[in-house]
């Protein structure tokens, strides 16, 4: 079977002062990230899409849910790693602004505090269970950054949980044999987010 994770579109930056998770809804440049995957995709034949809980993973989905004629199936195992975060700060901002804090995330660690092994094992436990409910079938699962990198990171035997940053809406295929095989045939594909060219004639 064929195994699709897509990193959500673009959300909006959250920082919330009574403590409550963030959880930020799409922003502008994210609602076209997820037209744009959803024309891109739409053009495939799938079996399923799934959604993290997240608003921002369950936005992004909806609309190639709707192109296919399938319904967003909520998968709480591939939610990120830190859900009750009470901020929100895309990546490139990150970077910008807190180097550090960036950095740590780039270089191989987690937030501090994060349980990096049950992450881990819920990350693998549920994308094993999708793959096992969908035998020769291909199926969407819209997650995050986190989730991407640890499911790569375990079909490629690798120690590192983090090693590379996903683009919004970066598509990566994974091929799972029913023998037990599990192998990558593409990360952060990114053709769909190239500009459009208009012919002139």
């Amino acid at each position: 079977m064929e195994l699709i994770l897509v990193r959500h579109a673009l959300p909006q930056r959250i920082e919330r002062e009574d403590g409550k998770p963030a959880d930020p809804r799409l922003s502008e440049e994210g609602r076209r990230q997820a037209e744009r995957l959803a024309e891109w995709l739409g053009a495939e034949s799938f079996d399923a899409v799934y959604a993290s809980p997240l608003r921002r993973a369950r936005e992004t989905a909806q609309p190639l849910a709707t192109t296919l004629g399938l319904s967003v199936k909520i998968e709480p195992g591939v939610i990120e790693f830190d859900p009750a975060s009470d901020s929100y700060i895309p990546m490139e901002e990150l970077k910008s602004g807190d180097y550090g804090r960036w950095q740590q995330l780039v270089t191989g660690g987690l937030l501090e505090g994060i349980d990096v092994d049950r992450f881990r094992v819920t990350v693998v436990t549920s994308l094993e269970a999708l793959i096992g409910a969908h035998p020769s079938q291909r199926i969407v699962v819209v997650c995050h950054g986190g989730v991407i990198n640890t499911w790569t990171a375990h079909v490629l035997g690798m120690e590192k949980t983090l090693f590379f940053d996903p683009t919004y809406t970066g598509i990566s295929r994974f091929l799972a044999a029913s023998s037990g095989e599990r192998s990558v045939a593409s990360l952060n594909e990114l053709a769909h987010l190239r500009p459009v060219i208009v012919a002139k004639g």
